[in-house]
């Protein structure tokens, strides 16, 4: 009897003991959780300092009378203020003009020393006291001005190349409209300058639709909102599109494999750039040869898509300028197919505006090649990412506060 009751009262015993350790594992993983949360919030007004500071669109560097930076963030870094804790050289000698008489002075800076892959060409500075009640220390803030001198240098070129490129269309046009007036009774003449006028003006609307479909990509108006895009689409519309130009010249369009990958991008944007490609090959290719469109998927997470012809080829030296705004290799061919100068150059900024590159493979004789690269859509990749806040200020290289009297080791 003794035994049945030890065994009962064990029994029971085992049956509270199960619903209590669970409840404890309950309470030991939410005290842990709160634990974590509770260290990675902001608990301290050094912490708010710091992540204003890094997270600020401005560089911002504290330097004493010695030189050493006291305090730097990211964006000083990229924008080359600050190159392995040491300030540049022109900022510096602009700084100590300031700690000498405590005057706030302003220096732009051309192509400044910057990390590797930043695409920072023009920085400007602003050097100032850091306070007048202690003169040990003065604060440079430096903004990048890159976009907007590019944006001013395009402004300009763009007014001066679009000023003589339509100089000679609408003065063909004027030459041929009076030719016309005085050939009116002669039938054959007037549809002869008839049609060279209707070409003129066909051309022109072209270039003036290209130069608008141009500035708008220049950063004129925003872009549309980018979506997933599949590639074999972009092909396959370029291709239709092309299609009466490549038949016109007895030229196969050939396509490869479809890749099934996406960008991320506009569509239309997308199309119009490889419909410049092919235009291209064609208008360059003798008639009764190939034109290929492929595809290829990188290791790195870019698609490829590669227009190939065999062509006239470009030589070495006009490689580099193929991509300008009415730059043309053979100007005589290039008029006498309609050709405006301006399908690569919009391109190059289709490609740069869907975060690609377009790069080129040329050997006069033998064709050419030209490679759209694009980044492949992730799905996985998008929404902001949230980064862990450290219990501890990071070190002085990548913006560390310092505290009171403590300097910075060269």
């Amino acid at each position: 009897m003794l035994v049945v009751l030890g065994f009962i009262a064990g029994v029971a015993c085992a049956a509270l003991a199960f619903p209590a350790a669970d409840f404890l594992k309950r309470r030991y993983r939410r005290h842990k959780v709160a634990s974590t949360l509770s260290t990675n919030q902001v608990t301290t007004v050094s912490q708010v300092l710091h992540l204003a500071v890094q997270g600020a669109p401005t560089g911002i560097v504290v330097v004493d009378r010695h030189g050493e930076v006291i305090l730097s963030n990211g964006k000083a870094h990229d924008m080359g203020i600050v190159h392995e804790r040491t300030v540049n050289e022109q900022v510096w000698s602009v700084t100590q003009e300031v700690f000498e008489d405590q005057e706030t002075r302003t220096l732009d800076l051309k192509s400044p020393k910057r990390r590797t892959g930043s695409r920072v060409t023009a920085v400007q500075a602003v050097i100032q006291p850091l306070t007048l009640v202690d003169l040990r220390y003065n604060v440079i803030y430096s903004t990048d001005e890159s976009e907007n001198v590019r944006m001013e240098s395009a402004r300009r070129d763009f007014v001066a190349n679009v000023s003589h490129e339509l100089k000679t269309p609408v003065g063909g046009m004027a030459l041929l409209a009076e030719a016309l007036l005085e050939s009116s009774d002669d039938q054959e003449s007037v549809e002869y300058f008839g049609t060279r006028l209707q070409r003129e003006a066909h051309r022109m609307a072209d270039m003036i639709n290209e130069l608008i479909s141009l500035s708008k990509l220049q950063g004129a108006e925003a872009l549309p909102d980018m979506e997933p895009v599949l590639v074999d689409d972009v092909v396959r519309d370029a291709i239709a599109r092309t299609q009466l130009a490549a038949d016109n010249a007895d030229i196969r369009i050939t396509a490869g494999r479809p890749s099934g990958v996406f960008v991320n991008g506009d569509q239309s944007l997308l199309v119009t750039a490889v419909a410049n490609l092919i235009s291209n090959a064609i208008n360059y290719s003798p008639n009764s040869t190939p034109v290929t469109v492929s595809q290829k998927i990188t290791g790195d997470g870019t698609v490829l898509v590669r227009v190939t012809d065999r062509g006239i080829g470009i030589s070495s030296e006009d490689q580099a300028r193929v991509f300008e705004r009415f730059f043309r290799v053979d100007k005589a061919r290039s008029r006498s197919t309609g050709g405006t100068g301006l399908g690569l150059a919009i391109v190059k900024h289709v490609a740069a505006n869907h975060g690609g590159a377009i790069k080129l493979w040329s050997r006069l004789g033998t064709g050419s090649t030209f490679t759209l690269e694009l980044p492949i859509y992730d799905p996985n990749s998008e929404g902001p990412q949230t980064p862990e806040l450290a219990p501890e200020i990071p070190s002085a290289r990548h913006g560390r506060v310092l505290a009171r009297g403590e300097r910075t080791k060269a």
